[in-house]
């Protein structure tokens, strides 16, 4: 375990409050460290080991309230206060432990009803809502109150970002799959690992979408997810598809689920 000793922070617990300009320049370490945690926390995701948590620097932002970058005090300050209020030590420094309790977060506002929809409730969607037109009908499928909601969230990001009917942002990629389909596609990508293939797929509720974002729609490689995360799309997403039911797998940028509150 690496221990880190911050001069600034151990000023302001002898000094007291301080006011604004003590508390800003007690974080100043903290902002160095998470720079540096930014790219290097060992962590895991999709059962895969991995460093640094950058790629999910808009989720975090959008979860603690700010929309400074990871590198300004005002995003220590921000991460200081969500720690206080979750009942962490409000260090200001993202470390395994706000880590771990972000994910636990995202994690447990997702969809975990993996039954197939009643019958009647699939809807077979017009081809140009997909990515890829020719996509055949039985791979067109949304559960209905989903396809609904959709419908009103991108119209929602055509009128913020601009998109033209034109476009490919927000397409859906993929949609309902039955078992024997996902079964298939684990066949096919054996090494995919269950963060990207499951088992139990949130797709077989008719529920989830996998929506083009930019890049290569579903590739998993972290150099195609952190150009992903950096499109409007994505970042139009973050901080509005919960106002349409809509929720994040934080690993995947492309895969959102329908989980009406």
């Amino acid at each position: 375990m690496v221990i880190w000793l911050w001069p600034a922070l151990v000023g302001l617990m002898i000094f007291g409050g301080g006011g604004a300009p003590a508390a800003r320049a007690s974080l100043a370490a903290p902002v160095a460290q998470n720079d540096l945690l930014r790219g290097a926390l060992p962590r895991s995701s999709g059962g895969r080991p991995q460093r640094g948590w950058q790629l999910y620097a808009p989720l975090i932002g959008e979860l603690i309230g700010t929309e400074r970058g990871t590198d300004h005090p005002e995003f220590t300050e921000a991460l200081s206060r969500w720690q206080e209020a979750q009942g962490l030590s409000p260090r200001g420094l993202l470390d395994e432990e706000t880590w771990s309790l972000m994910v636990e977060i995202w994690q447990s506002r997702r969809r975990y009803d993996h039954a197939y929809p009643p019958p009647g409730e699939l809807v077979t969607v017009p081809s140009a809502d997909f990515y890829h037109p020719e996509r055949p009908e039985e791979l067109r499928r949304v559960e209905r109150e989903t396809y609904l909601a959709y419908k009103s969230l991108v119209a929602a990001a055509a009128a913020d970002l601009g998109l033209g009917p034109e476009g490919s942002y927000l397409k859906i990629i993929s949609a309902f799959r039955t078992r024997e389909y996902q079964a298939g596609l684990r066949r096919a990508s054996p090494r995919s690992g269950r963060g990207v293939l499951a088992v139990n797929s949130p797709h077989f509720s008719g529920r989830a979408l996998d929506l083009y974002v930019g890049g290569e729609p579903v590739e998993a490689k972290e150099a195609n997810r952190a150009l992903q995360v950096q499109t409007p799309a994505y970042r139009w997403l973050v901080r509005n598809a919960g106002r349409f039911g809509f929720r994040p797998y934080f690993y995947e940028p492309w895969h959102w689920e329908y989980c009406p509150d």
